[in-house]
């Protein structure tokens, strides 16, 4: 691995590297800390790692967070899961989110910009934010919301989603929140576990050039969501309030400041929701405390953000990157929400959105990179890019081909670009392994793992491995893992999902190599999650959904990651004695799935199959599937003594064979 791309594709200059905030940060970390003064990244990393405590309380004196109450010790118990950050302190995420607007010379620049498919931002100043954050802050404590209490948001990624989570986090509350292309039923899969006390809505929402009206949508969550006391009306569509609903004018038309609750280090920020591949979705919960160090050092250290930074990432509220794109605001960085497709009116939407806005850290997927590869999109020809530092992926790897043709759309325009490919997950809401703005960048290669993250490959033994192919684990605490999981009382399942397969070691779920050179490369899912799009989604709804239909007894839906960077989704059917798939079966198929689910849902192609295989004890077979299809041979893809029937599985291994 490491000797195939000898050279790098992109090496910062020295003036780079002096500037870089990272590099700041080790000089002072080892003036007052005891960190290595010298050899680099890899020095510095190595230290976060070994010197887990003094690394973080160095993280929380050089962004200089504010601790409402002293903290005893940075981790009581070390344990995996469980482990105890910052015992005794008190803090409010919000309070940070929102401190640039307490200097008056930035007051009145933007915190957020805004844009839709008109692509002309609007602007939100920090004075307006804090000023919007304190009105509906107040309200909600008027509405009796207590800390603790669960806020919901069935939004897109528009500045009143932004107001909403931070009056929320002002006030103790837990966020939680979908995108508007979620149907109703994935929708209460989610909410109806956590229990909201007030929904925020929209009325509908713009995308691909068309207004999708989603009031019957918000009709039925009000009816199914018996623990709501409030729901609040956003005109996206200028339609008026429905009856019983409150005005997000009137919420946040007083001129109020923020009035920010201490809450326990460990008190619950916010709900994220795992694809849900086995039953209902995941509901994982993670601390105000947690995500505000975890996203400081993510965000001003490995993305090397600032106050003169304008930081765009493609995403919706339904995905971690919302999440994580929102905490921008912690580094007093000026954050680009972007709301309406991709890819409208062309391919070149999220390009010219960067070029209006200024962006200087651009965050997309690696599949908008292969399409405009495709498309013969030239985005430094096209559009003044100048301002740009960073062009960042995530969501699935990049390709080694889409780190060529990024570098060479830049080399040829405006010069050499920083690629940083990342990689995390919802389950952290941040990085384990990507930016680092002082090192090279490899082709196919995320740079490092992240600071304060002893990232391994591993073999099944819980050997580590170099240079080879291994199960992605996580062997120290990181601030941001799970407090826990919602209605999991005892921890079985937050303990099963990533401590089954090596104790008290952080199993993800990915496979990856780490290099002798310290990059590290991806590989996929080494489970059988789906992944389009960096937004995971289970194929538990999918059957759902595709099995009412009475044509089909059995459904199987497997997502293949290309070499070339595609992502093929194929659902396999069992039909009923009688049934045919023709043309008006598919359609119905794909229009059920994505009106119940998502468009992200439907799937790539509907293949009829004799049966679909299962385990004895009868779990439809999905990863060993997932191998054959990517040509892996049937004895090394699946043991025999595990299958209900072998024969089942030679029409995969041929598939997969004719695919390849």
């Amino acid at each position: 691995m490491s000797s195939s791309n000898p050279s790098p594709l992109w090496q910062p200059d020295p003036q780079r590297i002096a500037g870089a905030r990272i590099t700041r940060f080790q000089a002072w970390a080892a003036e007052h800390h005891g960190a290595p003064a010298t050899g680099g990244y890899e020095a510095l990393h190595r230290w976060s790692v070994d010197e887990l405590d003094t690394f973080w309380k160095a993280v929380t004196e050089w962004f200089d967070v504010r601790f409402s109450t002293p903290y005893a010790r940075v981790l009581g118990d070390r344990a995996m899961p469980g482990a105890e950050w910052f015992p005794g302190a008190t803090l409010n995420y919000a309070e940070h989110a929102l401190r640039a607007g307490e200097d008056p010379a930035r007051a009145d620049t933007p915190a957020v910009l805004h844009a839709d498919e008109s692509h002309e931002p609007t602007p939100v100043t920090w004075a307006a934010l804090r000023r919007q954050v304190g009105s509906l802050a107040a309200e909600l404590r008027g509405l009796g919301v207590r800390p603790g209490d669960r806020v919901s948001g069935y939004l897109p990624n528009v500045p009143e989603a932004v107001v909403a989570f931070l009056a929320a986090a002002s006030v103790g509350a837990v966020w939680t929140s979908c995108a508007p292309d979620f149907g109703a039923r994935s929708v209460l899969d989610r909410f109806q576990q956590v229990e909201p006390v007030v929904l925020f809505t929209v009325d509908g929402y713009r995308y691909g050039g068309k207004e999708h009206d989603r009031r019957d949508t918000v009709a039925e969550l009000r009816r199914e969501l018996p623990t709501l006391r409030a729901v609040v009306h956003i005109p996206l569509l200028g339609t008026p309030a429905p009856e019983g609903a409150l005005e997000w004018s009137a919420l946040t038309a007083a001129d109020t400041a923020p009035v920010f609750e201490a809450v326990p280090f460990d008190h619950p920020l916010w709900v994220l929701y795992s694809s849900g591949t086995t039953g209902l979705p995941k509901a994982i919960v993670q601390s105000q405390g947690g995500i505000l160090v975890e996203h400081l050092k993510q965000a001003g250290l490995h993305c090397d953000l600032g106050p003169d930074d304008r930081f765009f990432w493609y995403t919706s509220t339904g995905w971690m990157m919302w999440n994580f794109l929102v905490s921008g605001l912690l580094t007093g960085t000026t954050i680009v929400l972007y709301d309406g497709s991709p890819g409208y009116p062309d391919t070149a939407a999220q390009w010219r959105v960067a070029e209006r806005t200024g962006a200087t850290y651009f965050g997309t997927s690696a599949a908008y990179v292969m399409a405009c590869r495709k498309a013969e999109v030239h985005p430094a020809r096209d559009f003044d890019l100048s301002r740009v530092q960073c062009v960042a992926t995530t969501g699935s790897p990049l390709p080694p081909d889409g780190f060529r043709w990024l570098h060479d759309e830049f080399a040829d325009a405006s010069g050499e670009m920083w690629i940083a490919s990342v990689s995390g997950g919802t389950d952290v809401c941040s990085c384990f392994a990507g930016a680092v703005p002082t090192l090279p960048v490899h082709i196919g290669e995320l740079q490092a793992p992240c600071l304060g993250t002893d990232l391994q490959s591993w073999d099944p033994q819980g050997k580590p491995l170099i240079d080879d192919v291994g199960e992605l684990v996580v062997t120290n605490p990181m601030p941001s893992m799970p407090i826990r999981f919602w209605n999991d009382p005892d921890g079985s399942r937050y303990h099963d999902s990533y401590f089954d397969t090596y104790p008290g070691v952080w199993r993800h779920g990915d496979w990856i190599t780490v290099t002798a050179r310290g990059s590290v490369v991806i590989h996929g899912r080494s489970d059988s999650t789906l992944n389009r799009q960096g937004v995971r989604m289970g194929s538990a709804d999918i059957y759902e959904a595709v099995e009412r239909l009475p044509e089909i007894r059995e459904s199987l839906v497997i997502g293949v990651e290309r070499p070339d960077g595609g992502y093929w989704m194929p659902l396999f059917i069992h039909l009923a004695p009688g049934a045919e798939l023709d043309d008006a079966l598919r359609d119905r198929i794909k229009r059920t799935i994505r009106e119940q689910l998502s468009p992200r849902h439907v799937p790539d192609e509907v293949i009829e199959v004799p049966a679909v295989p299962h385990t004895l004890t009868g779990k439809r077979i999905e990863v060993p599937v997932k191998r054959l299809l990517q040509g892996t041979p049937l004895d090394k893809a699946v043991n025999a003594g595990s299958v209900d029937n072998i024969e089942l599985l030679h029409f995969y291994e041929r598939l997969g064979r004719e695919r390849a």
